[in-house]
């Protein structure tokens, strides 16, 4: 760059070649940290399936339940939360949705979790698939119904 006497400023080609280079690389930069944030909104760290919930944590985490328990719960629990976002427990007995959870999540740490009542015609093989607001699977966990 090259100051002239009348208030102009008069680039080279050298000068517009660095500036075009560093706009570059600042617009690069600008992107992959805005990738980096979107793409870390929560951090699963437990997802099991259980008898109860007691003072926010699993009651009894198994892989097979009791139809006289009456019901099973899905429990969930993000660290870090960055941002608040919605995560979704989707319910299926064999390969049928029976129904789908939306649940809250809120920083800077978050535990959530859905349930289903169970009755006897609900023996059998279940799956809850937790997704994220992108339909992102984050985990399945499988489970039985059983007398």
């Amino acid at each position: 760059m090259k100051y002239s006497g009348d208030m102009k400023i008069i680039f080279t080609g050298k000068s517009i070649k660095s500036f075009l280079f560093l706009l570059v690389l600042v617009l690069l930069s600008a992107a992959n940290v805005s990738s980096e944030q979107s793409n870390a909104k929560m951090v699963m760290v437990q997802a099991v399936m259980c008898e109860s919930i007691e003072t926010f944590q699993p009651v009894n985490p198994a892989v097979v339940f009791s139809i006289s328990q009456g019901e099973v719960f899905c429990f969930s629990k993000f660290d870090p939360v960055f941002e608040k976002t919605y995560i979704f427990h989707h319910w299926y007995k064999k390969d049928k949705l029976i129904f789908t959870m939306k649940l809250t999540l809120s920083p800077p740490k978050w535990s959530s979790f859905s349930r289903i009542q169970i009755r006897d015609e609900d023996k059998g093989p279940w799956r809850v698939e937790i997704r994220d607001i992108n339909d992102t699977l984050l985990q399945t966990l499988r489970f039985s119904m059983a007398d």
